[in-house]
């Protein structure tokens, strides 16, 4: 299907929010590498890591095709405003718990948008959410497995601590779905099916893991999402994690590893 400039612009508006959140949230879990809790965890975030910062390549490659600067150019050069990744990517790795329930809470949203991107009218975007959506479901299946285990299967603290995780994780995790002013123009070209659709489906899945899970998540009502960080309004964490991911890349633009 072809799209004018404006469509493409609001594609790239997408891609971008999507690109930056694989590249910050892949830092952030590689940051449990040699700090797991148990040796398999370890192995398990530093996996998801790989996988996330692989997405990221793809989605900015996307963006290369449709004009804008070469990956590792848009990944490491860009000012912090310039970025559009949701607040939640952004937060140290806590303790296990926050992480934990971070990961379910995030992936999930992937899973579902990567499932609705496959039926997407821009072929190339289609073609890569049927490869991603592969990976990403394995990750899905990891975090689900914990979170009910720690939760319904574990012992009293264990239940309150992703009970509390759960608390503390979930108006961030609202602002994975803030929504866009060029949406309408997704939606209108089928490009994509939209924020609200893909938060309504994630609300479904995640209740569902809750309940087995022993969980109680927060009422939608009564929660303020942790909006700002799609139009460039950053949490204080997000400069010294960007200033620690491209010291390489600002030292010396041609090394390769």
């Amino acid at each position: 299907m072809t799209h004018d400039q404006t469509s493409i612009k609001a594609l790239k508006d997408l891609l971008y929010r999507m690109a930056d959140d694989a590249l910050i949230i892949a830092h952030r879990n590689s940051e449990w590498t040699g700090l797991g809790p148990i040796l398999e965890e370890d192995i398990a975030f530093s996996s998801i890591a790989q996988d996330k910062i692989g997405h990221a390549l793809a989605l900015y490659t996307l963006l290369q095709q449709l004009g804008e600067p070469e990956p590792d150019i848009s990944a490491f050069t860009r000012n912090e405003k310039d970025y559009t990744c949701c607040h939640f990517v952004e937060y140290p790795i806590g303790g296990y718990d926050f992480s934990l329930m971070r990961h379910f809470l995030f992936d999930s949203a992937e899973l579902l948008r990567y499932e609705m991107l496959e039926h997407s009218s821009y072929e190339p975007l289609a073609k890569l959410s049927t490869k991603v959506r592969g990976e990403i479901k394995y990750h899905v299946f990891h975090a689900d497995t914990w979170i009910v285990q720690l939760g319904s299967q574990g012992n009293e603290e264990s239940k309150s601590r992703m009970q509390s995780a759960l608390n503390e994780c979930y108006p961030l995790a609202l602002g994975i779905f803030e929504p866009s002013e060029s949406e309408h123009i997704l939606i209108e070209q089928k490009i994509f099916s939209g924020e609200q659709e893909l938060e309504n489906a994630w609300q479904e899945r995640i209740q569902a893991i809750c309940e087995k899970a022993g969980l109680t998540i927060p009422s939608r009502e009564t929660i303020t999402p942790i909006y700002g960080g799609r139009k460039g309004f950053h949490s204080d964490h997000l400069q010294p994690l960007l200033e620690e991911m491209t010291e390489v890349f600002q030292i010396d633009p041609s090394a390769e590893w």
